[in-house]
């Protein structure tokens, strides 16, 4: 299983987007860990949405700490073999967690 934590920090006009290229992935042995990070900008109700649809997302809720402390709490919290990282004001394409756990498994 591959571990996905996606740090969140005031990025609600971008969310949906990240979030909708994470879990229409062609590798779907995922487990996705939003982080929000003490958003104030709506992002946190907008994570917990998500959760409610997708049984693999779970949601952390903390005070804002800053990236890396969002980074290190997704870690603690990740039981995936790997783990990546998607920034909450990206997108990746269909196809990029079976092109990244292929490069692991050659």
């Amino acid at each position: 299983m591959l571990s996905v934590i996606v740090p969140v920090f005031n990025t609600k006009k971008y969310l949906n987007r990240c979030l909708q290229s994470v879990v229409g992935q062609s590798y779907s042995d995922l487990e996705i860990i939003l982080v929000d990070d003490g958003s104030k900008d709506g992002s946190a109700a907008l994570c917990d949405s998500w959760c409610i649809t997708d049984s693999r997302i779970r949601v952390i809720h903390q005070d804002n700490l800053g990236a890396i402390k969002a980074r290190d709490v997704g870690i603690s919290m990740a039981q995936g073999e790997f783990i990546t990282f998607v920034d909450s004001d990206d997108w990746i394409e269909y196809d990029y967690f079976a092109r990244l756990m292929d490069g692991f498994i050659d």
